[in-house]
């Protein structure tokens, strides 16, 4: 998300009567690499770019490529081979041992196949949504490389029968794919992937170790909301990288907070009182994480006095609660504790298993659906006609 934003920001500074741009987008992974597909980059015809496709390696050969692609008008699909460090002809040693299929694709500011419009449109809403590119066909499909299908929760009705149930299930699963498909009498490959808006992070709680982990969550690109029922604590020069302050007692400041599948609420005020009152109304939401800062017992604690007081909290309830919050990472300083509760709530929405990556069996990553466009072909076939009106 981040990254996303920051892309649509640099490209609403330029001044496209005096530099063109294009958009470099990664599609597909086989092996190993430093970023996965959906990573972008920005490249303008000066020689300036945001955002990275590699660890550094093939952003040269990207920004050479596009600048003939700005001049071209037209999109590439580049294959980068690293899987041989003295065979690769980038002169160096890349070491990443993958092979990489990058989309660059040039930008017309005011053309409706813009990409960078539905990336701002994306950062404007923050809605999850599945994006599926169209990056080769033949003539006979009707489709245009750089063509785009969306899907929302809302929106399904643009998206053609053929390529809906993979589009959906990218939308359900998170999981790319780049995929061949028989469209009338032509070939079409696309490209489909999920955007996220990334974690909305609430903090219950003001205190001073509460300020970097406020200032961590935004250098993530998450949405930071930092919250107390004590007025004097919530001075905003305390917490200028928060995209939210607010004031509210405890009992009704569920009722201004939007609670979706991406938010996770933090307990931190070191008020035993507070703490107990903010999870009671948490444990009526469908919030999938809490996290309580402080030792087990005082939790424990808490449940205790929920008994007492007649309240009956299920389980599955009780589970999503962790406390105490973060991974175990030795942390002693207010900023170490803010990198292990960043690092388990990273972990617990990506359904990593947080562990040293030294002892993971098999590949970091996990490997993509459907195959590469230079290296064999998986073809969905599908009778039903399509419109160009259908294209975003």
């Amino acid at each position: 998300m981040k990254e996303i934003s920051r892309i649509v920001e640099v490209f609403e500074q330029v001044d496209f009567s005096q530099r063109k741009a294009a958009l470099a987008t990664v599609v597909w992974v086989e092996g190993s690499s430093y970023r996965r597909p959906g990573a972008r980059m920005l490249i303008t015809d000066d020689g300036r770019w945001e955002g990275a496709i590699s660890g550094g390696c093939l952003e040269g050969d990207a920004l050479r490529k596009a600048r003939q692609v700005m001049l071209d008008g037209q999109p590439i699909v580049v294959t980068y081979d690293t899987m041989d460090d003295g065979a690769n002809s980038f002169g160096v040693g890349l070491g990443c041992n993958g092979i990489i299929d990058v989309l660059i694709e040039p930008i017309e500011a005011g053309s409706p196949q813009n990409p960078i419009t539905l990336l701002k449109e994306f950062t404007q809403k923050r809605d999850v949504r599945a994006l599926a590119t169209v990056l080769k066909s033949d003539d006979l499909t009707g489709l245009v490389p750089g063509n785009r299908f969306m899907l929302t929760e809302e929106t399904t009705e643009s998206i053609p029968d053929w390529l809906y149930d993979d589009m959906q299930r990218v939308f359900s699963t998170g999981k790319p794919l780049t995929r061949s498909y028989s469209v009338l009498s032509g070939n079409a490959e696309l490209f489909i992937e999920r955007i996220d808006p990334g974690i909305e992070l609430v903090i219950f709680g003001a205190g001073y170790d509460v300020i970097p982990v406020a200032k961590l969550a935004r250098e993530l690109g998450w949405q930071v909301t930092v919250t107390d029922d004590c007025i004097a604590h919530l001075s905003p020069k305390r917490f200028p990288a928060a995209t939210c302050v607010l004031y509210a007692d405890r009992q009704a400041v569920i009722d201004q907070l939007t609670i979706t599948n991406r938010t996770a609420t933090v307990l931190m005020s070191h008020n035993f009182n507070y703490d107990k009152a903010v999870l009671e109304k948490l444990l009526a939401t469908d919030v999938p994480y809490i996290g309580i800062l402080g030792p087990r017992k005082r939790f424990d604690k808490m449940q205790a006095e929920f008994v007492k007081d007649g309240l009956v909290f299920s389980k599955s309830s009780l589970n999503r609660v962790h406390a105490p919050i973060g991974l175990d990472l030795g942390a002693e300083t207010p900023d170490e504790i803010a990198l292990a509760i960043m690092a388990e709530i990273k972990a617990f929405f990506t359904k990593g298993a947080a562990g040293f990556l030294k002892n993971k069996s098999g590949p970091i990553h996990e490997r993509l659906s459907g195959n590469s466009l230079n290296h064999g072909r998986q073809t969905m076939v599908d009778s039903d006609p399509m419109s160009l009106d259908t294209a975003v």
